[in-house]
């Protein structure tokens, strides 16, 4: 192969597999080619990605070392991103009775999502987690996406217990959007204790559910080292989880006009 040839099919590896390493020698069998040559190609790929600002190629030394590919998204295009969300936020036909908002399209909207998800990737990238942990359903798509990106196994906790996941630990929590409680179950099979976990959900209102997941995985002994939501009200301004990172803000939703205020994290 051509060396543009190796470099353009570097970088497509690289990208379709976030935060995996690859060993030099994976690369110098699957392109029968010397070492100097494949290391003179990862620069030169390392490069186009810097400063085409698509992500970011690392090298690592050592005995476990090799090349990884991870999806950094700079400022500008996180600004991006989150000023096309709120855009299709303050649409008048999303407001709902009881002041609730229609957001399924955009949970399911597979472009969107996944560039969420690589933002939370950023933000959590130094956080050596162990799983990504959400709760059924809305926020399983961007919770995958989180997941993906950083290269970590999902776990979902379940509203009921099912006999698929064997046995199970649940607590009961006050959801924070509808003020009922609600149950959350957790296979004991799904995460090892003593491990590292990120909290990513799709709306936050007073953090009830993002406590709740927090609770069970006490039950674990897991360390929630971040928490991440994609859109979270003002109100209230207490919520039952301290530290977390939301890309939207809703300051306001008035029923009667049909305005929804809806601002960007611009911290992010």
């Amino acid at each position: 192969m051509k060396r543009n040839e190796r470099i353009g099919a570097i970088i497509k590896i690289l990208s379709s597999n976030p935060n995996k390493i690859f060993t030099l020698n994976f690369f110098t069998n699957k392109f029968d080619s010397a070492k100097s040559s494949i290391s003179e190609d990862i620069v030169i790929a390392k490069k186009i990605m810097e400063n085409m600002k698509l992500g970011k190629i690392e090298t690592l030394s050592g005995a476990a070392g090799g090349v990884k590919y991870m999806p950094v998204i700079s400022k500008e295009d996180t600004k991006i991103l989150l000023d096309h969300l709120c855009l299709k936020l303050r649409d008048e036909n999303r407001v709902l009775a009881g002041g609730f908002l229609y957001t399924s399209d955009i949970m399911f909207t597979s472009s969107i999502i996944k560039r969420a998800g690589e933002v939370f990737a950023t933000q959590f990238s130094d956080k050596k987690a162990d799983y990504v942990v959400t709760v059924e359903t809305k926020g399983i798509p961007l919770a995958v996406m989180t997941a993906d990106a950083l290269n970590l196994p999902l776990v979902v906790a379940r509203r009921e217990s099912k006999v698929s996941e064997g046995s199970t630990v649940s607590i009961n929590y006050i959801s924070g959007s509808t003020d009922r409680i609600q149950k959350m179950s957790l296979s004991k099979r799904a995460i090892k204790p003593g491990s590292r976990a990120i909290i990513i959900d799709d709306f936050m209102k007073g953090g009830g559910t993002a406590r709740g997941i927090v609770d069970i995985l006490t039950e674990f002994d897991i360390e929630v080292v971040g928490i991440g939501v994609l859109i979270s009200t003002k109100k209230p301004e207490k919520k039952l989880v301290e530290e977390y990172v939301s890309l939207i803000f809703i300051e306001e939703v008035d029923v009667e006009n049909k305005i929804i205020r809806a601002h960007p994290n611009n911290n992010l």
